[in-house]
């Protein structure tokens, strides 16, 4: 009985999960094109530039504590309050530092805009992690529809009132009331829909808890985020912010398919796999199937939207957007192994080894910022490239724990989606086929889709793969 309400409980989450995912999927894409054919790649390239500032303090205001949340057993008052306590000042902190350092970087990158556009988009971390009890109950209890609806609605919210400000004018500043709009929308709505508010004080053996499981993951995110975000630094400095902006695009595109599927099923199962940590037979199970599923669903994507890259690009964006399409195509062929290194890593949280997750990320960074320093001597096309080097070191890195912990290594795992591997290469030569033999960008785009799709959803019914079920599985409710 308790498998099956478990089941169901799985079965939902994952459906209002996905629901919610590519609603605000669907709505970030649509509002993104309108606001890139009404802004500049120069205005996406200087709200860029504090970006590895704003990612590292938001690292901080959580520091692991919500992954400890949702783990634990037994959740108590003291644990929410002092987490909420510890957030909140946390916060504060943040946002002193990067106000008193703003004329700094203003100045490092020669941007005087950037003075003012950090301190008033740094305000969020004033009010974020008011929500942040709300979110982590919502979170425990399985509940993604609720979350589901509050981000439609502050996603359609922000999106409009985002448009709004770039058709008259306002240039980047319409990015930032957009955000600014969406993150207090948020806390509101989430407050309104789990009232509650802190009833006990700060708590040493909370703390001690949260701080002694959170603590490594703090430091694996430091380095994930700072790798992620330090490209802008080097770029926004060395090159132009065009030329960060035509990239940031590219990635932004290349990350949507791989990162919203990815972290709609982490979101979901985390605290599901938490239920069965220890069990390893059963847990190795559970994480085959949804590794296999996760690539059927997110390597197709990914091959798509490398075989129609130009054309999208040109109707969508314009020809302004031009110069983004190898920069899409490049590293929709790295962004393909997220779900890969996401799921191996989640897999070492749900054990509580946040110890090994750290030391696997303090060998991949050392790794990954070699490569990057590297390539970007050679300009942004070879960094693109380097990144797909460093997915491939991440796989095998990431690979090695979860081989010792549930014995489903490299090999497995490659052996396991082989076969999506295998046909999601064929749907893009197929792509690759049809732009070369039609000229007409519409043409493309359509004959490409529905070719290739037809394509994969066919050999996949016709060598009957398991995850089809799977897929089923979470689309009927």
């Amino acid at each position: 009985m308790a498998n099956d309400n478990l089941k169901k409980q799985t079965k939902t989450g994952i459906y209002w999960t996905f629901f919610n995912q590519f609603s605000n999927y669907g709505m970030q894409f649509v509002i993104g094109v309108v606001m890139a054919r009404l802004l500049s790649p120069q205005d996406y390239g200087v709200t860029a530039l504090p970006a590895v500032f704003i990612a590292l303090a938001t690292v901080f205001v959580d520091s692991g504590f919500g992954n400890a949340l949702i783990r634990k057993p037994q959740l108590t008052e003291e644990d929410l309050s002092t987490a909420f306590y510890y957030s909140l000042i946390v916060g504060v902190v943040c946002y002193v530092i990067i106000f008193a350092l703003s004329p700094l970087i203003a100045e490092f990158y020669n941007t005087p805009v950037l003075k003012n556009l950090m301190r008033v988009t740094a305000i969020t971390f004033l009010w974020s992690p008011l929500g942040t009890p709300q979110r982590i109950i919502l979170n425990r209890n399985l509940n993604f529809k609720t979350p589901t609806k509050i981000n439609i609605i502050t996603r359609l919210g922000a999106g409009v009132l985002g448009i709004a400000f770039a058709y008259c004018g306002y240039g980047i500043w319409a990015l930032v009331v957009s955000s600014l709009f969406s993150s207090i929308s948020s806390v509101i709505l989430n407050w309104c829909v789990v009232r509650w508010i802190p009833k006990k004080g700060w708590s040493s053996t909370s703390f001690k808890y949260l701080w002694g499981y959170g603590n490594k993951l703090l430091a694996s995110s430091l380095l994930d985020t700072a790798y992620k975000n330090i490209t802008p630094v080097f770029i926004g400095k060395f090159y132009t912010p065009t030329d960060l902006g035509v990239y940031n695009r590219a990635l932004g595109y290349a990350n949507l398919p791989s990162q919203n599927v990815t972290q709609t099923v982490r979101s979901v199962t985390f605290p599901v796999l938490a239920k069965m940590q220890d069990d390893n037979d059963k847990l190795a199970q559970n994480y085959r199937r949804m590794l296999k599923t996760l690539c059927f669903i997110v390597f197709p994507l990914m091959m798509i939207l490398a075989g129609l890259a130009r054309p999208l690009v040109l109707v969508m964006l314009t020809a302004k957007w031009e110069a983004c399409i190898i920069y899409l195509q490049i590293l929709c062929f790295s962004q393909m192994w997220y779900p890969v290194d996401a799921i191996n890593l989640n897999l070492l949280q749900v054990k509580g080894r946040s110890d090994l997750f750290l030391r696997l990320e303090i060998i991949k960074k050392i790794i990954g910022f070699a490569i990057m320093a590297v390539s970007l001597c050679f300009g942004i096309l070879a960094f693109c490239y380097g990144c797909i080097v460093y997915s491939i070191f991440e796989i095998v890195i990431d690979t090695y724990y979860t081989g010792k912990i549930i014995n489903v290594g490299l090999l497995k795992q490659l052996k396991d989606i082989f076969p999506t591997i295998l046909l999601s290469v064929i749907v893009f030569c197929v792509l690759l086929l049809v732009v070369n033999i039609f000229s007409n960008s519409m043409v493309q785009i359509l004959l490409g889709g529905i070719s290739s799709i037809g394509i994969y959803l066919g050999c996949a019914i016709a060598f009957k793969f398991n995850e089809l079920n799977d897929v089923k599985f979470i689309l009927k409710r």
